[in-house]
Formats: C-alpha cells, structure tokens, sequence
C-alpha cells in the first residue's frame, strides 16, 4: 500500500457500559480508552493519517485523549456507526490514500503485528479483517432462553477491528449501502458490494470492551503486563566565587561558597530528573532544559523534576522509588538529608518512604576531596505500564 489511511470510530455513546461519559472517553489505566487505539495507529510506521470520527458533543474530550498525538481533524459522525464510516471516509479525500484501516474506539489493544496482517492481505484481496475462530460450542436459544439447536462451528470466526479495504472501493460500498437496511460491520457492507474480504489471524487480546466486566478485564490486564524499569544518573558541579547557600535536593544548606551552573545548580535533582527519564528512555536533562535555553537561565531545579514528574504521568508510568547520593567533602550533609528526602518525594508526588538521599565523601581524593565541588549519582525505578510503548521515541521536549 503506498498510502493508507486509518478511521477510529467513536461517535457512539456506549451506554451499556455505564458512568457519566462515553465509554471510548472513560480511564482505562492512565489514559482515556480511545487514546490507545489513536497512538498505536499514529505510530506505525505504514499508516500516513489517522483520523476520528466522534460525536459533535465530544470534542472537548477528544482533545484531552489526543493531546500530543499527530492525528488528523476529527469529522462529526452519524445516528449510526455505518452512517459515521461512510462520513469519515468522504473525509479521507486524499488523493495519495490508497488503503483504509477503519477501527472500532472500543478496541483498545491493537498491536502493530495485527495492523501489519491485515495490510499484507490487501495485496490479494479488495478487503481484510482480523478474526479469531470460534473455539465454544454454539447454542441457539429463544427468548424464554430455551436452546433451540446446536450450531455448528466449523468455519465461525468472531470479527475484529482494524478491518482493511482499497479506500476507493469501500467508498463506493458506503454509497451503495446507504438509506438501506443497517450492517453490523464493514467487512458485511464490502460483501454486499461485492468485494473480496479476507481474514487474518486476530488476537484474543483486541477485544472490544463494551460491558463493565470488560473493562475490568482489560484493567487487570494492564497492571498484569507492566514492567518495572531503572534509570541513573550522575552529575557534576563545580563551587562558585560567589557565596553560598549551596542548594541540594531542594534544601538550602550554609556554606561559604554556592555552586556553578545554568540553572540553580542543584547537583541533587540534576541526578533525580536524569534518572527519571533514564528508565523511562526519554533522553537526558540536557535534551529537555538546553543550557543554550535562556529560560532555564537561575532556572528553580524543582521546575525541571515537576515536568519530569508530567512525563512520567503522560507515559503511563509511575515512580517506584529513587536513591540519590551526594558525594562531597564540605559541607557537611547528616543534618539535611531528612529534608532533602522530604522535597524530593514532594516533587515527584510519591511518598516520603519512597525516597532514600544518602551523602558520603571520596576520602579527600580527587576533585570533590580537594573540595572544588559536588558530585551526585542517582537510581531511579519506575513501574511501566504498556501504555509506554505507545508514545514518544525519546525526543519529548518537556520545556
């Protein structure tokens, strides 16, 4: 395909599912349930533009669930889902657009190996869908919930979303379709068209989550497959002419000369905001506050680990534990440590017990035992949803 387009739809109200919003807008984990469907399509690498297809009365909350994400303008749907595809893809004019990918909102757990199967079989066919085979046996049952008969399963798939089709052919089968009676999917309003819809192997994992129960399933299924990861960082900085306070984590601490740096030169949070985005493998504090930035100029350390804190939230991550050492001969640190460990947990929003600052010396050797400046190291372990997976390739710029 050399241009494929993706629809999400989520125009509908999911009443079924309960709660004051629409289902597609309700957390599941750290984010609204749409934005998983939204970034995993925005980030692959064959789909050219993603667009949505909501409610008029939604657009507020789209916008909260795809802050950050290059998407397209979402378009207003219809009273139906089949009326809301065939408006989003009038949307989709684009003349370099060769291919469709349309997606149910409620499917949160795509993965980039579905979307590729689903895009390979467009080669063969005009349409593609991801299914898996009916493994239960099937009953028949009338409405006193009596079984009427046994069905059988050979050749039964249950049908998926993201399902694939030539973007001009399933133009044309919206058109044909419309004003009559109303198709459940996609694949059906291909097939009465007369197009050639495939199946490709699904997941059990790309469920659409319709019911209470569902979602929570699908929140066990998060905490379930999160990750823990571990950063560290080191820092260095130099004693200034100037006098002091010297600041360390935070904490103002007498001495007779202050450090040098851009910023406030705060050794102790350098290491914390490094370590941070260490295991979060967002890059390094240089990369989000550039020295060459003359906002960051005297700049408060504790703006640097408040935006880090914002970028661990955004990344569905959330911070286990940090360990931080200052390492110096002078001044002397035992009477602040309870402090410093204290505003740290403040500004990264964890507990104090979360926080261990430890201070010790090099026994006079080097740099910092001649007592020219200060060193701190840091480790750092973050609990990673698979949320993270989703956003951003390091080059967040959280200035």
């Amino acid at each position: 395909m050399s241009g494929v387009g993706a629809l999400v739809v989520a125009a509908g109200r999911g009443s079924r599912l309960g709660g004051d919003l629409p289902k597609q807008y309700l957390p599941l984990g750290p984010w609204p349930m749409l934005r998983f469907s939204l970034a995993r399509l925005a980030a692959h690498p064959r789909v050219r533009v993603v667009r949505a297809v909501i409610h008029p009365d939604d657009r507020d909350l789209f916008a909260q669930a795809a802050e950050g994400l290059d998407l397209a303008e979402p378009v207003a749907g219809g009273a139906t889902r089949q009326e809301s595809v065939r408006m989003g893809l009038e949307s989709l004019a684009d003349g370099d657009l060769d291919a469709v990918l349309v997606h149910d909102g409620a499917r949160p757990f795509l993965d980039a190996a579905l979307i590729d199967r689903v895009l390979d079989r467009l080669a063969e066919a005009d349409g593609a869908i991801p299914a898996v085979p009916v493994s239960d046996t099937l009953k028949r049952v009338d409405a006193a919930h009596h079984i009427r008969e046994t069905v059988p399963r050979s050749g039964l798939w249950r049908a998926q979303t993201p399902q694939g089709f030539r973007l001009a052919a399933l133009r044309r089968a919206h058109a044909q379709a419309a004003g009559g009676p109303e198709l459940t999917d996609d694949a059906q309003v291909a097939e009465a068209a007369g197009l050639t819809v495939d199946v490709v192997q699904g997941a059990e994992t790309n469920v659409k989550i319709t019911t209470p129960e569902d979602r929570a399933r699908a929140q066990r299924w998060l905490q379930d497959r999160a990750e823990t990861r571990v950063g560290t960082g080191f820092d260095v900085h130099a004693f200034a002419d100037a006098p002091g306070p010297v600041r360390l984590c935070g904490v103002d601490v007498p001495h007779d000369h202050g450090l040098a740096g851009y910023s406030d030169a705060d050794v102790g949070l350098h290491v914390v905001v490094d370590a941070v985005l260490g295991a979060l493998a967002a890059g390094d504090i240089g990369q989000h506050f550039p020295p060459s930035d003359p906002q960051w100029r005297d700049a408060d350390s504790a703006v640097f680990v408040e935006r880090v804190r914002e970028l661990v939230a955004a990344r569905g991550a959330a911070i286990v534990n940090v360990d931080v050492t200052l390492i110096c001969e002078r001044p002397k640190l035992g009477a602040f440590r309870e402090a410093m460990a204290a505003r740290v947990a403040e500004l990264l929003g964890i507990e104090r017990g979360r926080v261990s600052v430890k201070a010790t010396t090099t026994e006079r050797l080097g740099f910092t035992g001649r007592r020219e400046g200060i060193a701190g190291q840091c480790a750092a372990s973050l609990r990673v949803s698979p949320c993270a997976l989703l956003t951003g390739n390091g080059d967040d710029n959280a200035a």
